[in-house]
Parts: C-alpha cells; sequence; structure tokens
C-alpha cells in the first residue's frame, strides 16, 4: 500500500460538513487543476482554433516548439482526463453516502442529480459571465449525470463502458482509413477563418472581445457537445473503475504501480510522439494519429496516477506533493481563479492587453508562474478556511444552507 501523506499543517482532514477527505484524490486533483492552466492558457491568450489548427500562428521559435512538445507529450487531455477520472471516483463516494444516508431509491438520482444541476449553472456563469469559452464545469456536470446511471455495476463492466469512447474512435478511423480522401481546402480556410475572426476580437476593445468571447461559446454548445459529454462521461466510468480496484486512493502495492507506470507509459508516450511528429510535418498529408488519441490520453493519464502514487511513498516525493492536497481541496476556486487572474488580468482588453504577444515557450512560463502563486494562496486559505469560496457558493447551494467557511 502506498503511504499518502498527511495534509500541510493547519489543511482540516476532512469536508466543512464532516465527511472524511482521501488525501491522494486530493494531490491528484490538485495536480490537474493546476496542469490544466498549460492547456487552457495558449487559448486565452492566442486563437483558440489556432491551437489545433495552427499551432506556428501562436509562436514557432526554437524555444516555442520545445515548450510545444512538453505540453503536447505531458499535458494534452491528460489533465483534462484525470479530473474526469477523479469526478469518477467522486460520484462513487457521493452516491454511496447518499444511498447510505437514506434508503429511498431515488434519493441518490435526486440529491446527485441537483449537485450537478448547480455544477451546471456555475458552468454557464464561468462560460457565459466570466467569459471562458473553454468552461469544462457544465460538460462535466452532464456527463456525471449520465455516469451516475452506472455507477452500480461491478469494476470490470464501468471499465468496459468507460472505454466505449475509445473504441468509437479507433472503430471510426479504421472505417475512415478505407474511405475515398476528401480535399481539406475548404475546411483550412475555415479554420484560418476563425482563428482571423478571434485575433480580431482579441485585439479589439472591450465590447467586441465580450461579444467574441460570447459567440465562441454559443459555438461551443452545438453539435460537439454531445461528443465532449460521452468522453468525460466515458472517462469518469473509468476513474469509477480504477477507484473500485483501489488505485487511485493509494491502495495499490508499489509493485502494480510500477506495471501501471510501465503500461500506461509504454502505450502512451509512442503514441503521443508520433502524433506529436505529425502535428509538426506542415506538409498537408492526411493525418492518423486522432484515431487512437484517446486510447494515447488514458494510457498517459494512468502513468502519471502511478507515478504520482509512486512519488508519496518516498520522502522527497510525500513532501514535494503536500502542497496539492490543498490546490485539490481548493480547485473549483483555483479554476474559475485561472479565468480571473489570466483570460481578465493579462490578456483581456480590460487587464493588460496582451492578447497575441505571447508564444508557446511564454505561455508556459505564465501558466508555471500563475500556478505557484496559486498553489501557495490554496495552502495559505486552508491555514484559516475549512473550504474555498466557490466550493462554499456551491455546496451551500446544493444543501440548501449556509456552510461554514472558518475553520
Amino acid at each position: 500500500m502506498t503511504a499518502v501523506p498527511a495534509a500541510p499543517a493547519g489543511v482540516a482532514d476532512d469536508e466543512p460538513d464532516g465527511a472524511p477527505r482521501i488525501a491522494l484524490l486530493d494531490i491528484l486533483r490538485g495536480v490537474a487543476i493546476l496542469a490544466i492552466l498549460f492547456m487552457n492558457v495558449s487559448e486565452m491568450g492566442a486563437s483558440m482554433t489556432a491551437n489545433w489548427s495552427d499551432i506556428r500562428h501562436i509562436g514557432w521559435t526554437a524555444a516555442d516548439q520545445g515548450a510545444w512538445w512538453l505540453r503536447t507529450l505531458l499535458v494534452e487531455g491528460t489533465a483534462r482526463a484525470l479530473l474526469e477520472m477523479l469526478f469518477g471516483a467522486g460520484m462513487l463516494i457521493l452516491s454511496g453516502r447518499i444511498a447510505a444516508a437514506s434508503d429511498d431509491v431515488v434519493a441518490v438520482p435526486l440529491r446527485y442529480g441537483w449537485r450537478n444541476i448547480v455544477l451546471w449553472a456555475f458552468g454557464m456563469v464561468h462560460m457565459f459571465v466570466l467569459l471562458w469559452p473553454g468552461d469544462i464545469l457544465h460538460t462535466y456536470a452532464l456527463a456525471a449525470l449520465l455516469a451516475c446511471a452506472f455507477r452500480t455495476l461491478p469494476a470490470r463492466a464501468l471499465l468496459t463502458v468507460g472505454l466505449s469512447y475509445a473504441a468509437f474512435t479507433l472503430a471510426t478511423g479504421a472505417v475512415a482509413v478505407g474511405a475515398p480522401v476528401t480535399a481539406p481546402s475548404a475546411r483550412i480556410a475555415a479554420d484560418a477563418a476563425a482563428v482571423r475572426a478571434e485575433d480580431a476580437f482579441g485585439h479589439g476593445d472591450g465590447a467586441a472581445w465580450v461579444a467574441g468571447q460570447r459567440r465562441v461559446g454559443l459555438d461551443r454548445l452545438g453539435d460537439d457537445e454531445v461528443v465532449f459529454v460521452w468522453e468525460a462521461a466515458a472517462t469518469m466510468l473509468v476513474g469509477a473503475a480504477l477507484f473500485r480496484w483501489g488505485a487511485l486512493q493509494g491502495d495499490w502495492s508499489r509493485r502494480r504501480y510500477r506495471w501501471l507506470l510501465a503500461g500506461g507509459y509504454g502505450i502512451g508516450v509512442p503514441l503521443r510522439l508520433y502524433g506529436a511528429w505529425e502535428a509538426t510535418r506542415f506538409d498537408g498529408r492526411v493525418e492518423i494519429a486522432w484515431i487512437w488519441e484517446d486510447v494515447a490520453r488514458l494510457a498517459m493519464t494512468c502513468g502519471h496516477v502511478a507515478v504520482i502514487a509512486l512519488a508519496i511513498g518516498t520522502v522527497a516525493g510525500a513532501r514535494a506533493l503536500r502542497p496539492f492536497v490543498a490546490a485539490g481541496r481548493t480547485a473549483l476556486t483555483l479554476y474559475v481563479a485561472q479565468t480571473v487572474i489570466v483570460s481578465w488580468l493579462v490578456f483581456s482588453p480590460f487587464g493588460l492587453g496582451l492578447y497575441g504577444a505571447f508564444g508557446w515557450a511564454w505561455l508556459m512560463a505564465l501558466a508555471l508562474a500563475v500556478n505557484a502563486l496559486l498553489l501557495w494562496g490554496a495552502n495559505l486559505w486552508l491555514r484559516r478556511y475549512r473550504i474555498a469560496p466557490v466550493e462554499w457558493a456551491w455546496r451551500s447551494l446544493v444543501d440548501l444552507r449556509v456552510l461554514p467557511m472558518r475553520r
């Protein structure tokens, strides 16, 4: 069994309502929520479309290339996947707690459903009031409702259903490879037009930026949202299976975690390397790495889980990871704070107006600096308070009572 470090001094070991916490889950959540800024910062500070259609548009110096490769290999999709897996673990914990407290068969869908309806509303505020089109809260809220329907399945069945999206992309890719190739010129032109439009409102005045961000948000809620919800729900079920097996809470032996690391990185790293190489060819040839991207994403995320679980079993690793307990317990607040600091204060016309000023290397450096500030702030906050502000508002609405905030 992996030894999980205690919470930092001054950080409570339970919820404001007295429910126990699992330290490794908090560490994983803290790592994931901070890592996700390395993905979002480039979409906040440059064209969202260029992030995947024309990466050279953002910057392509030698330093930019190195930063982009590291980001793509280590963080692309994996921060999101880790959060989704932890949602799946949380679904089992919360639904089990609700079921234990009530014999009513509708208690779990009603109470867990209400929790996610409130979270969906927070996501809408994040998207259309705080103007972050890349919000994940509303997607995760819908996905959690879908995943909850499978909560009583055994671990193997959870994993089987959870791999449905990866299986779908593999099957779709197999069909697509054998189909005639159509000219991508129309899609390239559409992407280029989107980049120009996003750059226009990114460099524009406040009114143009607000309208542009809302327009991108509305576009995000189109047909692709079904795919986003399916992907998230499937990954939540993978996380639920890993939780049932004890992998996410540190119950495995170091030997089993080493096998998970070897398998995860053994599959994920080669697939990721090929995909990154393919994205940097810039020769217009058909790309195929998207076919196995979800397999690579899940495998890399499992490798990350294993690395963290193994690290906390060492003195140095436990000491280094202890501050992330606080980040995991304030994850929702940190996520919103990332939007306020980076999108509003640094890049928007209402702040420094630095949209488009940074290449990949400086964007990653900015994310690192902001994350260091947020990590310090999370630990400082929890020395005095039991719950972070956004979590407090969300949980108070869910419980329909004012939760205590101070320790």
